[in-house]
């Protein structure tokens, strides 16, 4: 873009400029910029608002308002008329005689009213506001006129003439007020009054490509990662983004990010220009509210201990202090991140003893108030390691369940390790995550403290001692009859309602597996299913549902296993658990079922998420890790996938070297290895070597449908289902569509019977 010109040459205006004083500066249009962020998508929004008469631009200082007036005025065929606002306008004669020198720029004013700006005589309502709003009425050619700052006006008669000027701006015109903060007009009036364009901070936050393209301005190499966290810690800030980028610049490259508010050159520009003008209260009020993360009134009378926090939240907004707003009844607030990191800082500098209680409070009322998450970072903030832990080990499984482990397992980085024995309801949880996750010798750590802990507090720890017991079943340490009595122990120590009763259960109900006691496991996982659904225990519910699908498929009862394994897959779809790596049993459960009516593809997909996870199921669960390993090793069986099988048969024989004591899942990895030395093998030493589309055919060759009716339902021709069924009969070593089909069936390809769609299942057509 080139820079803006005047509309007319200098020497070619009229005299109006010379009847009377005005500051030539303030009527300059800014010049673009070289280095400046296009912001192309809020300039086209401007343009395409341009019959709306009014625009309002609020937001604080450093956001790029007079930017992005330039760069609009550059676009817009409109002329633009610019008056820079500051203290002196609030004489109104001289706002007007400004505001009639920009206009005059663009076009002459009639000599009337130039006459009655150049000679004041009594009020400004006399003569001279009638004439200048008469010919700017009159005007046919449209134009814009922007005054910025416009939020420094503050004599009644000057903000008067403003609100004149507005009902009098013609049609096709707009008048643009810029500011930090909303002008003393009735804002109010003028939203219901009429087409009215707002902008805000949120609209002129930068974008992420924005922020790119002015950090690449500031000659600043991040990676992708450092600047996604340098965008997300400004906001969208520009001025922030660019302050923020020096500081980055200056720094060892190697720490960069993450830049705070309280580095030099941010802390520096926000005292300057947001700080300085406060009075002691407000800075008061802001740096001890600092310490929330949120805030509203009630909290903030609570933590300060004053009844007047209203007042400060109205002035910090009214100031647009960087207040953003969490919830349309503006009940809700934050600070932006570098204010309030700079707020932090100076709260730690001035009262740092104070620093504590504040965050005290705010645990309690947030705890009075059903917010315990909240409460636990701010007991932790006020040193208290007693409360902290008593909320975490109050929220822990119920966070986890919702799909948020990483959140318990950012609360259990607070604790180290020196603390774990003092705190055995922590450490019990933390076992319970470690396992989880894969980290079997975390797990013991934590476990082993847990149970020290318990052993030398005597009092308190009658609620963990039946969590330590729910442990030590799951990870089956010494045998399924020591996990069966463990699990029963705690059973009987567990109050209804409590919500590690699902887990004893399902624990249970796996010993009851390894014992070989299929109705009785399956008899205990239905309940175990059930308690998990009253608690909320989604995580726990959906393995035990996935448990009894496999004992339904180890029973034949294929169409009951196919039901279970996908209300397991749902459970884990619907409540966003795909990334636990309990849910692999599920999605191995599920593939199988798919993989026996043909639906190759899906099954694959589930497959393939199922492994992602296998290497998260370690010892530290055994029973489940060689579950899983079995389930998916049969499904490489039937996919004839002889490496893939014997990867997992290989994994499973090594997690049962360390844990030897799983009872009957020895028989099953052998039998998995027997199933691996059966498959037959081919030239290449692979399976049957069919492709996707021949492995899709095999299911439709079993029912009466002719070629062409089965091409008509995969979208494919007569020949080339009947060139792909040539092509099976070869690979299978057969010559009919009859013997293929028993073929089929006699490595696990197919079922006899099984159509696509017709005839099968309700899950399994949910599943299509």
């Amino acid at each position: 873009m080139a820079p803006l010109e005047l509309a007319r040459p200098l020497d070619e205006r009229p005299v109006l400029l010379g009847t009377f004083d005005v500051i030539e500066s303030k009527l300059i249009v800014p010049p673009l910029r070289p280095e400046a962020v296009s912001r192309t998508a809020l300039v086209n929004r401007l343009r395409a608002a341009g019959s709306d008469p009014i625009v309002l631009l609020v937001a604080p200082a450093g956001y790029g308002k007079t930017t992005l007036l330039s760069q609009w005025a550059a676009r817009d065929p409109r002329p633009f008329a610019w008056v820079s606002i500051d203290e002196r306008d609030n004489d109104s004669f001289v706002l007007l005689r400004h505001i009639a020198a920009a206009v005059d720029r663009i076009e002459p004013i009639d000599a009337i009213a130039a006459d009655a700006l150049r000679r004041p005589d009594g009020s400004i309502w006399d003569t001279a506001m009638p004439r200048l709003t008469a010919y700017l009425a009159s005007r046919e050619a449209p134009f814009v006129l922007v005054l910025d700052d416009v939020d420094l006006l503050e004599s009644k008669e000057a903000v008067s003439a403003v609100a004149s000027l507005i009902k009098n701006i013609p049609p096709e015109s707009t008048i643009v007020l810029a500011g930090r903060v909303l002008p003393k007009l009735a804002v109010a009036a003028l939203r219901a009054g009429g087409p009215l364009l707002e902008l805000g901070a949120d609209d002129l936050a930068l974008s992420r490509r924005e922020a790119e393209l002015l950090l690449r301005s500031s000659v600043v190499d991040l990676d992708e990662t450092q600047t996604d966290e340098l965008v997300e810690r400004t906001e969208g800030w520009a001025a922030g983004l660019h302050l923020a980028a020096l500081a980055a610049r200056d720094d060892d490259p190697d720490h960069a990010v993450p830049v705070t508010g309280a580095d030099r050159y941010l802390a520096d520009y926000l005292r300057s220009e947001y700080l300085s003008a406060l009075s002691p209260e407000l800075l008061r009020f802001l740096r001890r509210s600092s310490v929330l993360e949120k805030m509203c009134r009630p909290l903030c009378d609570a933590v300060l201990e004053s009844k007047d926090s209203g007042d400060g939240l109205e002035a910090i907004e009214r100031a647009n202090l960087f207040l953003v707003p969490l919830d349309r009844q503006r009940e809700w607030f934050r600070y932006h991140h570098l204010l309030r990191d700079l707020l932090r800082r100076e709260l730690e500098d001035t009262e740092p003893e104070l620093v504590p209680a504040l965050n005290k409070r705010a645990a309690d009322w947030y705890e009075a108030h059903g917010d315990p998450e909240s409460a636990l970072g701010h007991a932790h903030a006020a040193g208290d390691g007693d409360g902290a832990a008593r909320i975490l080990s109050s929220i822990a499984l119920s966070v986890h369940h919702r799909g948020r482990v990483a959140a318990v397992e950012s609360w259990l980085r607070r604790f180290d390790e020196d603390r774990l024995e003092r705190h055995p309801a922590v450490a019990i949880h933390g076992c319970r995550v470690h396992a989880l996750r894969g980290r079997p010798e975390e797990a013991k750590r934590w476990f082993d403290a847990a149970e020290r802990g318990a052993a030398a507090r005597k009092k308190g720890i009658a609620s963990v001692r039946p969590w330590i017991a729910v442990m030590r079943s799951a990870m089956c340490s010494d045998g399924p009859e020591r996990m069966e009595r463990d699990a029963k122990a705690a059973l009987a120590e567990l109050p209804e309602g409590e919500m590690w009763r699902a887990s004893a259960l399902l624990a249970k109900g796996a010993a009851a597996i390894l014992l070989g006691e299929k109705d009785r496991a399956d008899s205990i996982l239905a309940e175990a299913a059930l308690e998990a659904e009253r608690l909320g225990a989604t995580e726990t519910r959906a393995v035990a549902v996935g448990e009894r699908s496999l004992l339904a498929a180890s029973r034949d009862d294929q169409h009951r296993a196919e039901e279970l394994a996908f209300e397991a897959y749902g459970l884990v779809e619907d409540n966003e658990l795909a990334d636990y790596s309990t849910s692999a049993l599920a999605l191995a459960a599920s593939a199988r079922a798919l993989l026996r009516h043909g639906l190759w593809d899906k099954a694959r997909r589930q497959l393939t998420l199922a492994e992602k996870l296998v290497p998260s199921l370690t010892y530290a669960l055994p029973w489940l890790a060689v579950q899983v390993r079995i389930e998916l090793g049969l499904a490489n069986v039937t996919l004839r996938d002889r490496e893939g099988a014997k990867r997992l048969l290989g994994e499973a024989r090594e997690i049962v070297r360390i844990k030897p004591k799983l009872g009957v899942l020895s028989d099953y990895v052998a039998a998995l290895a027997a199933e691996i030395d059966s498959m037959p093998r081919t030239a290449n030493g692979g399976g049957s070597g069919l492709t996707a589309a021949e492995l899709r055919l095999l299911p439709l060759l079993s029912t009466h449908l002719s070629f062409r009716e089965i091409g008509e339902r995969l979208y494919v021709s007569r020949n080339t289902i009947k060139t792909q069924a040539i092509s099976v009969y070869r690979k299978l070593g057969v010559s009919s569509r009859s013997e293929a089909i028993a073929r089929a069936g006699e490595l696990g390809l197919v079922e006899a019977g099984d159509q696509i769609a017709a005839g099968q299942p309700p899950a399994v057509r949910a599943a299509l």
